[in-house]
């Protein structure tokens, strides 16, 4: 990879190789779209953002000076389907993605050299000439799977925070939005043969303030939901972006707000579940699923709509988190592990998970889980999203079981991002930008076979403490910058990485943020409007920082 240097657009994320040009391509309302077949989807694309930004026309045409773009066989064989290959010389910008996802993240970086002005919403300066600089760019990503995971259960973000986040990822090259759509405290989507979901389960009428253990709340009542129709908006801008949903339905523990909604679903023989209501706290909950064919048939039915609406290959199921108390004093559960021959709880855990990784498959459709689905032994098929260390990962990768790395050490975006008592609800290990530089998600010594199942990597933002779209900004961003650079660049060892030369390719970035409107961590520390002192009379952060440097493993 050539270095970006003095003369650099300042790309983010690096490309694989970029060489530099005297000159620049003008571009003015005689500039044509010349758009092959099979690209009309960058040119819609390219046509909405850059005539917002630029006030350019972008007509269909040819000639010199054109924007051309191309669906290329040469450059998917050089680069694969989301490489691409870009020239700006004096005769036009030619664009040449392997396939319709390369041709896109190449009009990324199409975007990106023409400036931060490129991505306002309305001509900042009418009139002003734009203009390319001569160069040419050869990319391709390291990985396939460069995800964000969103939890809008914890707290429930807008649709159309959703999307814009969506547009987020595209410009960061990012290309799977993992959607945590249901937990202990609030179910997100419309379920239409099981209305209670979302008419009693994704409202809750009070939220803990900051961390478990603080000692405030606010009584103000909290939830939301996404529509059947809302859904399908999201998944077909993501689609326009060649992002990939997958979302989420978490069981069989996190699962408190299903219970609140329909309470045959919890452990009826040793707690009352018509008592309870969405969680209003946080921490793992002790409520969990019963092992019974109605709640298998319950949820097989929540699974037939979420299939019917979202086309990801991969369905996630959770499986984190499940404490086993209520089994263990259930006779109905205890009866069950004898009836299936399973052993114990672990086992139990296990079965739930087979059960519905058999039912995805039958239909077409690949589980994924979080760590602890190694508990009690891996359904066959069944992919991993390793984020308690990286020991789940490489255990599952040796297995031959196919890994998504997402350690909580790590690329856990809403562990704070510098010590100070300025950080806002400061939660988990201090995670600097430099940090997540620095991340490396195939670990080191793993044999070449097993690296192979390691499908990419993907950074989490959980949302306890973050109660609206500007706190959510404020976790992500710069931080989602480095960890895309992470994803997609292919950098050397994180010991040699140069994160001096990412400093300063984020100065311009930083304008590119700005002009989207993200309320990013400024280098600086929080603007006044974003810190969060404790109030007065609370002895505490209301957060849970934990200092030193986090486990490796």
């Amino acid at each position: 990879m050539t270095p970006p240097d003095s003369t650099s657009p300042d790309l983010i994320p690096a490309p694989l190789s970029v060489e530099h040009r005297a000159g620049r391509l003008p571009l003015d309302g005689r500039t044509a779209l010349d758009a092959g077949p099979g690209t009309e989807g960058t040119a819609r694309w390219l046509r909405s953002v850059l005539g917002t930004a630029t006030g350019l026309p972008l007509p269909d045409g040819t000639g010199p000076g054109a924007i051309r773009l191309r669906i290329s066989p040469r450059t998917e064989k050089e680069y694969g389907p989301e490489g691409y290959r870009l020239s700006v010389t004096g005769d036009g910008a030619h664009l040449d993605g392997g396939g319709p996802a390369g041709l896109f993240w190449g009009a990324q970086t199409l975007r990106q050299l023409l400036g931060p002005d490129a991505y306002r919403r309305a001509p900042v300066r009418p009139g002003r000439d734009w203009d390319l600089p001569y160069a040419t760019v050869a990319d391709r990503p390291r990985f396939g799977w460069r995800g964000l995971l969103l939890d809008v259960s914890r707290h429930f973000l807008p649709k159309d925070d959703v999307l814009r986040y969506l547009d987020l990822l595209a410009a960061h090259k990012l290309n799977v939005l993992h959607l945590h759509l249901t937990d202990d405290q609030g179910w997100r989507i419309e379920i239409e043969r099981h209305p209670r979901l979302t008419e009693v389960g994704a409202w809750r009428a009070r939220t803990k303030w900051g961390h478990r253990a603080s000692p405030l709340w606010t009584e103000t009542p909290h939830g939301g939901f996404y529509t059947q129709d809302d859904i399908r908006e999201i998944v077909a801008h993501a689609a326009e972006r060649h992002i990939t949903v997958v979302p989420e339905i978490d069981l069989p523990g996190h699962a408190q707000a299903a219970i609140a909604a329909y309470p045959e679903l919890g452990n009826t023989d040793v707690v009352d579940t018509t008592a309870l209501t969405v969680w209003d706290t946080w921490g793992v909950n002790p409520n969990v699923l019963a092992p019974t064919e109605a709640v298998l048939r319950f949820y097989e039915g929540v699974l037939e709509e979420v299939l019917d609406l979202f086309p990801s290959t991969f369905v996630h199921i959770g499986g984190d988190e499940c404490p086993k108390d209520q089994w263990k004093a259930s006779p109905a559960a205890q009866a069950r592990i004898q009836e299936l021959g399973v052993g114990d709880e672990d086992g139990l855990q296990s079965w739930f998970i087979r059960h519905f990784d058999r039912w995805l498959a039958d239909r077409g459709r690949r589980l994924i889980g979080w760590d602890e689905i190694l508990e009690g032994g891996l359904a066959d098929g069944a992919a991993v999203s390793s984020w308690r260390g990286y020991a789940g990962g490489i255990a599952a990768a040796e297995a031959g079981h196919d890994v998504v790395m997402c350690p909580e050490q790590h690329v856990y975006l809403d562990h704070r991002q510098a010590p100070g008592d300025e950080e806002p609800m400061p939660i988990g290990y201090v995670r600097t930008l430099a940090d997540v530089y620095r991340f490396e998600p195939v670990p080191p010594g793993l044999a070449p076979e097993a690296a192979a199942h390691i499908l990419g990597t993907q950074a989490n933002v959980w949302t306890e403490v973050m109660e609206n779209r500007s706190r959510v900004d404020y976790q992500v961003f710069p931080r989602l910058a480095a960890f895309a650079e992470v994803a997609w660049s292919a950098l050397p060892a994180p010991e040699a990485r140069d994160h001096a030369g990412f400093e300063r390719r984020m100065r311009t970035h930083y304008r590119r943020l700005d002009a989207l409107g993200v309320d990013y961590r400024p280098p600086a520390g929080p603007h006044p409007w974003q810190q969060r002192p404790a109030p007065e009379g609370i002895e505490c952060s209301l957060g849970r920082p934990l200092e030193g440097t986090p486990p490796n493993v």
